[in-house]
């Protein structure tokens, strides 16, 4: 079991050294926080909201081309555990997106693509350890698909050279996803990783996103009172890299990067209701060649179990 531990740890870290997830709309992060534990049904609202800055010149200057875009998002999510190794997870968001260009405004509202994830638990271990602490370990893989429900506009990308094909609703793709969730908790102090590369295909316009990689790391520390009332707040990092997009066989040089963020977050449970809130800041970046700069993010839940 400690080679099982040491192996998922150690492939997380070699997964930092890859491909993985952009920021923004509808090709955005899948970032989901640190799940409420759940036996049976659960279902719940985030909330999103990323913001980047577009169009950023030689050495980070400003330009007339510079762009505030803002990408929020309402989605609607469930999960069904199957007997006792498995669960199946789906995602219907709903986005609002929006692009500032010296003091004009252009929006984008509707359905985005949704999802589909199904998973399996290869690992689920509970024992006393030498310090008479329960350890507890969990370990979920899985593969998911993504749906081509999200309007895409081909004339928003533009002078491909020049523009990121970032504000659209949806890929117009259909994308796969493999998915790894480890949990590893020792009385009330835990450490949760997490990773996922989607495989992105080329739509009907000829145009590929990027292939893209997920990891996150997180620590936190439960706190129960009266076994009713659950507080959990946590830290963590988080990497996301992106290969770059093809347009018609021709790679786009505004697309890809990478980019590490730091995360605060917290997590409550009450009864059979789940709150929770997440805030991360970038620590280091290179997107799209230093095109694009990715801001501060955040993100807030409800979930209910069934």
């Amino acid at each position: 079991m400690k080679k099982i531990t040491v192996l998922v740890i150690t492939l997380f870290f070699i997964a930092e050294a890859n491909a993985c997830d952009i920021c923004g709309c509808g090709v955005g992060s899948y970032y989901i926080g640190i799940l409420p534990e759940f036996h049976k049904h659960i279902f719940g609202f985030r909330y999103r909201f990323n913001s980047l800055t577009t169009h950023i010149g030689a050495g980070g200057t400003t330009t007339y081309l510079t762009s505030a875009e803002r990408y929020q998002t309402m989605e609607l999510w469930a999960g069904w555990n199957i007997g006792k190794r498995f669960r199946v997870m789906a995602a219907v968001p709903y986005a609002f997106n929006e692009r500032e260009n010296q003091g004009t405004t252009h929006s984008k509202n509707g359905l985005g693509d949704i999802s589909f994830t199904g998973y399996y638990q290869a690992l689920n271990s509970k024992r006393m350890i030498m310090s008479g602490k329960m350890m507890v370990q969990s370990l979920w893989i899985g593969a998911g698909v993504k749906l081509p429900t999200g309007k895409y506009t081909p004339s928003d990308k533009l002078n491909i050279s020049q523009n990121t094909n970032l504000f659209q609703l949806g890929t117009a793709s259909y994308d796969f996803s493999l998915n790894a969730i480890y949990d590893l908790r020792i009385q009330d102090a835990g450490l949760n990783i997490s990773a996922g590369y989607k495989i992105t295909t080329s739509n009907k316009y000829g145009y590929s996103y990027g292939n893209k990689l997920n990891t996150t790391a997180q620590v936190y520390y439960k706190w129960r009172i009266k076994n009713k009332f659950t507080i959990a707040p946590n830290a963590g990092i988080l990497y996301e890299n992106s290969k770059k997009d093809i347009d018609n066989k021709i790679m786009v040089d505004v697309s890809g990067g990478n980019l590490l963020m730091g995360s605060l977050g917290i997590e409550t449970t009450f009864k059979k209701i789940s709150l929770g809130a997440n805030w991360q800041t970038p620590l280091s970046q290179n997107l799209a060649n230093g095109f694009v700069k990715a801001n501060n993010r955040m993100m807030v839940h409800i979930s209910f179990l069934l």
